[in-house]
């Protein structure tokens, strides 16, 4: 019996281009060969398992390069009282922080013997240095001018840092759309030092409350709250989750950047961006 070769194969169209000596091709528009000849493990003999490792941060770094692209702009949007398009900009904020939240199922598979044959050729590096990171918690609102001396040798790194501290924050650019707005948002956190933490105002939990008693009068800035509250909780999982994995690959030893590894990480799920928007919900 003859077979037919189409049956098992995909002819490749005519219509598809093969020649790319003057054309873009994909690997060229995505620079490929820079990208996937970027990880260089450093164990020696080099172990099987630490390219997971470097993938794992240099991935999450792209996606930490993501977010923050998505929140400045939204941050600009608030600013000019363009609403729609900064929740576009969050919905997709969360999609990212879901990714980054994922991956670590994937570094969990790493276990403590794994990880042990290398981690020693990690030396100080750590991702407790993410400048990145730090510039999504700037953004949020967790403002801390301390952590700049830890990029003290990286002009990119404090020029992205200082940048975030010195501009206001998601939250601060959204008080004061509310205010435009002619909600009652304290006088005192529309003119408030920006390169500070927000610390929770009982007058803004009443601003709040207004808005959650009525959703179909205000709407639009209800629905901005709640996406607020989930990128918050995203957080907190990916948080969660980091945290976690690092219990179950090293337990409660030191971190290779000098924290005191799972127990700082456990100490940074009481930080908190939005205060007020949990403390409205005792309050209805």
């Amino acid at each position: 019996m003859s077979v037919d070769p189409d049956r098992h194969t995909r002819p490749i169209e005519a219509g598809v281009v093969r020649d790319f000596t003057e054309n873009l091709s994909y690997g060229s528009y995505l620079h490929l060969d820079e990208l996937l000849a970027a990880q260089h493990p450093l164990s020696r003999p080099e172990h099987h398992d630490e390219l997971l490792f470097v993938i794992q941060h240099q991935t999450s770094e792209l996606w930490l390069k993501l977010a923050l692209h998505e929140l400045a702009t939204a941050c600009e949007d608030l600013a000019r009282d363009d609403l729609a398009p900064a929740l576009k900009r969050l919905a997709r904020v969360k999609h990212v922080q879901r990714q980054l939240i994922e991956q670590w199922s994937v570094l969990a598979t790493l276990t403590p013997s794994e990880y042990g044959q290398f981690r020693g050729f990690l030396g100080t590096s750590s991702g407790f240095q993410s400048y990145q990171y730090r510039a999504v918690e700037f953004v949020l609102g967790n403002k801390n001018a301390d952590m700049l001396t830890l990029f003290a040798d990286d002009p990119t790194a404090q020029r992205i840092l200082t940048d975030a501290l010195d501009r206001p924050s998601l939250y601060d650019e959204f008080l004061r759309l509310l205010a435009r707005r002619g909600h009652a948002v304290p006088e005192e956190l529309l003119h408030r030092d920006v390169r500070e933490p927000h610390v929770e105002n009982a007058g803004l939990v009443e601003v709040f409350r207004e808005i959650y008693a009525d959703p179909e009068r205000y709407w639009d800035v209800y629905e901005a709250c709640e996406e607020l509250v989930d990128i918050e909780e995203n957080v907190q999982l990916w948080r969660f989750r980091h945290l976690k994995t690092v219990e179950r690959t090293i337990g409660f030893r030191t971190g290779t950047g000098g924290s005191s590894g799972a127990a700082f990480l456990r100490r940074a799920l009481e930080l908190t961006f939005f205060p007020e928007l949990y403390a409205v919900r005792a309050a209805l």
